[in-house]
């Protein structure tokens, strides 16, 4: 079968992307860990046996300097679920049979994790969901039609996967799920111990963590 890995990105820039980190971190700063996170993305998933099709919003010079073995394809406009079902239309057209989207900011996400995703929709599931910890999902995937999967979804809340498969059964497309992992989306995330693992196969992410000043990870009662 024909494999694409979708990467939804923006172009890097202050006060466009990570803006739920700022504070702590200044605009400049989220602007910065969010390159990092794009681009420990990018070499993760070079080994995967799947073409590389980036969908930006922004300017394209950053990402052709940054990826030029992927494939570029700007985003429509409209919301995440329009976003989301014109890139697998667009997949689609281009010959791919199955198709996974994810984003930029698991970093850390585990190879094994993609193959996976891969194999469940070659084995026969219609779609396929990697559940993340807030609710949403850090990775889509589908294998024919996405049916309603992106219509009605109550995007940046809990409910979201929820729903999402709630519409793949409404479709008639049957479902299934991935090991849970997490989205790097606000203050508490920075705190997770993967981030900082040695191993953890996100290097510039690792080292942009190391280099912040300890007063500006130091947990507040909120994250405890």
């Amino acid at each position: 079968m024909k494999r694409a890995l979708a990467i939804f990105a923006k172009t890097p820039l202050p006060g466009l992307v990570k803006t739920r980190l700022s504070p702590p971190l200044s605009l400049q700063q989220g602007a910065e860990l969010y390159r990092c996170m794009f681009l420990d993305t990018i070499a993760r998933v070079r080994p995967l046996n799947a073409d590389t099709v980036l969908f930006y919003e922004g300017e394209s010079d950053f990402f052709h300097k940054s990826a030029p073995h992927a494939t570029l394809m700007r985003q429509h406009d409209g919301g995440l679920g329009t976003r989301l079902e014109q890139a697998f239309d667009q997949l689609a057209e281009l010959g791919y049979d199955s198709r996974v989207v994810i984003g930029s900011d698991a970093p850390d996400l585990p190879f094994a994790y993609l193959e996976d995703a891969f194999a469940r929709l070659e084995g026969g599931s219609d779609t396929v969901f990697g559940p993340a910890s807030d609710g949403g999902y850090y990775l889509v995937g589908v294998r024919r039609g996405a049916g309603s999967i992106f219509q009605g979804i109550p995007w940046s809340t809990a409910k979201v996967l929820e729903t999402s498969l709630k519409q793949a059964q409404a479709s008639g497309l049957s479902s299934t799920l991935l090991a849970p992992w997490y989205d790097v989306d606000c203050y508490q995330d920075l705190l997770r111990p993967g981030l900082s693992d040695p191993l953890n196969g996100a290097p510039l992410t690792r080292s942009f963590l190391a280099h912040l000043c300890p007063e500006t990870l130091a947990p507040t009662a909120d994250a405890v």
